[in-house]
Formats: C-alpha cells, structure tokens, sequence
C-alpha cells in the first residue's frame, strides 16, 4: 500500500525514508525566538510519526525579516538550543532543515518594530502598511543575513536549509512587476527581477559548501491580477537550479490572493499542477503542496509524475502518526485535517499559539505525555456519539478504563455527520469513521439506537457518566413558524430538498452562510460536466463560468446583527463572503424577521418592513443544549458534561472538552 510515497529520495546528499515533508508553518511557541521544549516536543512528535523531513521555520535572518516570535537565526547564541531541536528531530530518524524567512514589505511595522523594508516604497497588501524602499547596501546587507543565517544552520546540525520565495514575502516583491519598481539591475525586466534571488542563492551556497542541500519554496502562480504566472515561476526555477538549487517546495499564491489555497472548498490536490510544470522545467526532485490532505492522494500524484514529494503541514497537526498508520496499512485510523482552521490559521492571525480542533495534544505535547493507563480504572458511560463523546470515550479507553457508548440514533457522528452531508465538507464523514475506528481499537463498546436512561445507568452501575448528548436547532419565536413552508437547517442537511425556488435562510452564523451556499449551487453544473463542454468546444469558457455559478434557487439571508458570518474565523470568513457574492445570495444585515407568511417572511430593517418572497424558510438560529430527560434521576455517581450538552460550542471546545473528560477521570 502507497509504495510510491514510501521509497526512499534523495535531496542533494540527503537521502530521505519516504516522500512526506513537513513543511514549515509560524507556530508561535518560541515568544523570544529561542527554542523551548514545547517546540522541541511538537517536532518531535512528528519525527516520530514518520515524516522523512521536518522542515522548522520560518526562521528570521534579521531584524526585518519577522516577530520575535519566530525561531531566530540572527545571532550564534541561538545554536545550542537549534541544536537540540535538530538532535530531537534525528532522533527518530527524520532529516531537519530550516527555512530562512524574509516577509519584505509584508511585515507589519508592530510585530519588527520598525518599518518594513522592500524593493519599492510601495503599500502591502497584506500588511495595509507602505515600506521603505531598500538601498543597494541594504540589499547586500540582506544577502549576507540570508548566508549568515543559514551558516548557523548547518552549524546547528540542520541537514538543508530551504529559502522562502513564496506568499508574497521579500523574494516575490523582487520577482513582481507590481511590487517592484526599480530602474536599478534588480528592477525593469524579468531577468532583472530575478537578481536578488539568484544572488541570495550563490551567497548561501558559497556559505554552506556545496554538500548541503538546498531548497527553495516557490509560489507556483501568484494568483494576484497583473503579478506572476507558473510560466514566469518555472523560467525562475531553472535558473535557481544553476544555481545550486537541490529540491524545489512549490506552494501556491500570496497572503492577499483571493483564490483559497487551504480551505475545504479547495478539492484535493488541486494546485499539483504547479509542482507538475516546474518538474518538467527542472531535474531536481520537486515537492507538491496545499491539500493534498491524505496518503492516498499523495500516493497517486508521485505516481503519475506529478511531483516527486509532498508536503503535509496542517494534517500533521491533525494526525502526527499519519505517516506510521498509513505504512503500516491502517489508514482508516488516521484523524485527517478538516481545513477548518480554527486552531491553526486563525491562531496564527491572533498571534497565538497554533493548536489543532481534532487533536487536543497539538501544542501540548511537552505538557500532556502519551497516555498511561489508570492505576485505578473504573466503569465508564458515554451517552452521545458525536465527536465529543466518541473522543472523550476513546481517551477514557486508552488510559484503561472500561467504556460503553451509548448513541439514540442509528449511527454515530452527531452534527459532523450532518456537515458531511455538505458538498464542500466530505471530511467530516471520515473524520467521524477514524474517530469510530479509534475508539473501537481503544476498546470502546459502541451502543447505537440506544439510549442512556436511569434503567440502564442503574444496570451498568457507572463509576462515571460523561453526558455529550449535544445539541438541537433553536426554533425562534417568530409568528407563523409552525406554517409547513417552515424548516430547519438540520432538516435540510438530512436530505430534505423539496423547497422551490425562492428560499429564506433565518440566521446568518455559520451554519445558514452554509447552507445558503448550499442550495445557491443546486442547478450548477459539476466540474465534469465543464471539462466535457469545454472540452468538447459545446460553449465558451464565459458561458460556462455562467453555469457554474447560476443554479435554480434564489436565496435570500435574514441577519439580525450588522455582520453576516461573524461567528467563522478570519482566515475562513472571506472565502464565505467570496463564495456567497459568487453564488449570487442576496444577504440582508441588521434584519429582524417580524412574521412568517404563507407568500415569504416580512422584515424590519433601518426602519422599513418589506416583505421578502419565499417558497421555503430555513431557521439556522442556534443550537440548544439536549439533556436526555430523567436519564441521570438518583445517579450520585461522577457526572461530566461536554460539548453542547453543557452550552452550545464550537467543536473546537467540544473535542477538547472530550479530551479532558476521558484523561481527567
């Protein structure tokens, strides 16, 4: 199984045990830029789950280049603790580089302290703040830092370094006509434009010798109006192995793009196509980035010559054994990445330390060891299988308790099983068949079309219940709501599709922006019916583009508060107002749903009713807590509620809460 991803590679003299790359994401452990043992201990989890390259960073050069927060590679007196990061890492026999970080003008002035230096004196886009415009004795002084940085790599025991040219960070704001606006030899044209690049390159080989691998992560297109394209980025590419590049990390677009990379809208492995053209331009091994999300996918794209590595970073927050379980055949146990970035990507905005929704120990690795079995086990109920429940019943299980599960309904997964009902959201469904999967091998028995009463809490004889029951819609106090035109959001994602043409959604959080987005799409057509189309020559490529975003239903979003979608984080939040305006769903704010009618819903807003014209209204107003009535009635026993059960939360609460449930007992 995958015997493609698992054959060994060789960067330079590097010879890897397999074809998976950790590639580098800020984590914001190291506040002064020191290694701790908490960065030490999350690498090292993942060396030990099997990655054949671990690659730390990014790493600042100098005092543009980043926050203090960042792993630093400034100064020598940082090499003893980067040693023994990369002694932990080798441990467990996986390779370490590090990644040499330069944001340029993409630094924002409060996290260096000073203002942002680039090639022109132009406004970030991502930053929102105008740079300084470098000198030619800032450039080669920049240079020097980038060789100075990655001579203390090598002495601290590092086996590559990898050089950033991606996001939109210094080495893009060269390579930019957008971005750079010299009339010096580092601007005008494309070879030009090259230069810093090129010339950070030879001063970094001339500083490690020609023995140390060297890698460079590129953006494989831009993905910004005007900027560069994967034609210009291969051109850059073969020039860079001339250089003495070894291995080429090809990722996709800058911060400020608005083509998402790392959401779950984006289909698995959609940007190898970049790593596929800089392959056929350059004869180095080329990694392939950017949800690829699971062994299988990355399996088959080494195998069709698409890349020669891949590069996991969220799912290795997920599942850090991802590799282990998929070599050893068991990859129905992997806990995948959901591409929700709650705990990874919004954190990182908030300046916090990054975790992971699906894995509680992601970050705490050095505060919460492996675990270990109770001295004293006990008897435990677990009533709900929903993500909660079936994590707190699997970590209940492997640290030796005796665990039964119960579920009311037929089937496990609680409101994940509902969002996988969603086009965009089939990792949901096997997150909640992996988590199953752990549980049962953790020992768990699993109940389902049970409930939990006092009869058989009584029978059972519990030393501890843990209540995950989770939660239900909200139904509002609206006049007309029992009219049969009405329904829930939760009814929809179970399958109820008859609701004509014209729809009202009822709450604008989370779950009605995906549901509107949902049946916006009904009508669309599938990407396989484009590609035969479009293929076929049957229509222009605008007609088509017209047909994959006008579907049969017109939908109309009713928010009370002044900001749709307020409850979804930053970094997903803009790809729902993009896919929202794409789909053409008509969303009114700071609206108060006054009564529902037989002809669609009246509305107050600023003052005015109207009246909005429906066949269908959706109530996506909230979750309530489900308490199983009675059930827990002269039960004197542990009691612990998590989840919904105890209020309405985000799963990212609610897993945790499991987490903490099952090893607290």
């Amino acid at each position: 199984m995958f015997n493609h991803l698992f054959s060994h590679i060789d960067i330079g003299n590097l010879r890897l045990k397999n074809r998976i790359v950790m590639t580098a994401m800020h984590l914001n452990y190291t506040p002064h830029g020191e290694v701790t043992d908490r960065v030490i201990a999350f690498y090292r989890e993942r060396a030990r789950g099997g990655t054949a390259l671990v690659i730390v960073g990014g790493c600042t050069i100098d005092e543009y280049s980043g926050g203090t927060t960042m792993i630093n590679l400034r100064e020598d007196r940082f090499i003893p603790g980067l040693r023994r990061l990369t002694d932990a890492i080798h441990a467990d026999g996986a390779g370490a580089a590090a990644q040499l970080y330069h944001s340029g003008g993409s630094a924002h002035s409060i996290l260096i302290g000073r203002q942002a230096i680039a090639p022109s004196a132009v406004v970030s886009g991502f930053s929102k703040e105008e740079s300084r415009a470098m000198s030619k004795e800032d450039i080669q002084k920049t240079i020097q830092n980038y060789a100075r940085a990655a001579g203390r790599a090598r002495m601290a025991g590092f086996d590559a370094v990898e050089i950033l040219s991606c996001s939109g960070y210094l080495f893009n704001q060269f390579l930019s006509s957008l971005t750079n606006m010299r009339t010096d030899e580092y601007g005008g044209s494309f070879e030009n434009r090259m230069r810093f690049g090129l010339e950070v390159t030879d001063a970094v080989r001339k500083e490690v010798g020609g023995d140390f691998p060297l890698l460079v992560r590129l953006s494989g297109n831009d993905f910004i109006p005007g900027g560069n394209t994967n034609k210009e980025v291969c051109v850059f590419a073969a020039e860079l192995e001339k250089h003495g590049i070894d291995a080429f990390n090809i990722t996709g677009g800058w911060h400020e793009s608005r083509v998402p990379q790392l959401t779950t809208e984006v289909p698995r492995g959609t940007f190898a196509y970049l790593a596929r053209d800089v392959k056929e331009r350059t004869s180095k091994p080329v990694i392939t980035c950017n949800r690829v999300h699971n062994p299988a996918v990355a399996d088959a794209l080494i195998a069709e010559g698409s890349a020669d590595m891949v590069g996991f970073a969220r799912e290795l927050l997920a599942d850090p054994e991802l590799p282990k379980k998929a070599q050893e055949g068991r990859p129905e146990e992997i806990t995948f990445c959901l591409g929700c970035n709650q705990g990874c990507f919004d954190h990182i905005f908030a300046l916090e330390p990054i975790e992971c929704m699906v894995n509680p120990r992601c970050g705490h690795e050095h505060e919460i060891p492996e675990f270990k079995r109770s001295g004293r086990p006990k008897k435990v109920m677990v009533l709900g299988g929903g993500p909660a429940g079936l994590f707190a019943a699997k970590t209940a299980a492997l640290s030796g308790h005796e665990v039964t599960l119960y579920e009311k309904s037929d089937h496990l997964g609680g409101q994940f099983r509902l969002a996988g009902a969603l086009e965009d959201k089939s990792e949901f469904k096997l997150l909640i068949g992996s988590f199953t999967q752990q549980a049962v091998k953790a020992g768990v028995t699993i109940r389902t079309g049970m409930t939990g009463d006092i009869h058989r809490i009584r029978e059972h004889r519990p030393d501890a219940v843990i209540v995950a029951t989770g939660g239900g819609p909200v139904r509002p106090d609206i006049p007309g709501i029992e009219q049969g035109h009405v329904m829930q959001a939760w009814d929809v994602l179970r399958g109820t599709r008859d609701m004509g043409r014209e729809v009202v959604v009822i709450g604008g959080g989370v779950v009605g922006v995906e549901i509107a987005i949902s049946i916006a799409k009904i009508g669309t057509i599938s990407a396989e019916t484009f590609r035969f189309l479009f293929l076929s020559g049957a229509e222009d490529a605008e007609t088509l583009r017209d047909y994959c975003i006008k579907g049969l239903k017109k939908v109309t979003i009713i928010e009370m508060l002044p900001r749709i979608a307020g409850d979804m984080g930053i970094s997903t939040r803009w790809v729902a107002l993009q896919m929202l305006r794409r789909y053409g769903v008509d969303v009114k704010t700071g609206a108060r749903a006054e009564e529902i009618t037989p002809e669609g819903v009246i509305v107050s807003r600023s003052g005015m009713t109207e009246l909005v014209k429906c066949h269908t209204v959706i109530l996506a107003s909230g979750t309530q807590s489900v308490h199983p009535e009675g059930a827990l009635d002269g039960y004197d026993g542990n009691i612990t509620f998590i989840g919904d059960a105890k209020s309405p939360r985000k799963a990212y609460e609610a897993i945790r809460e499991g987490f903490h449930a099952g090893r607290n007992l």
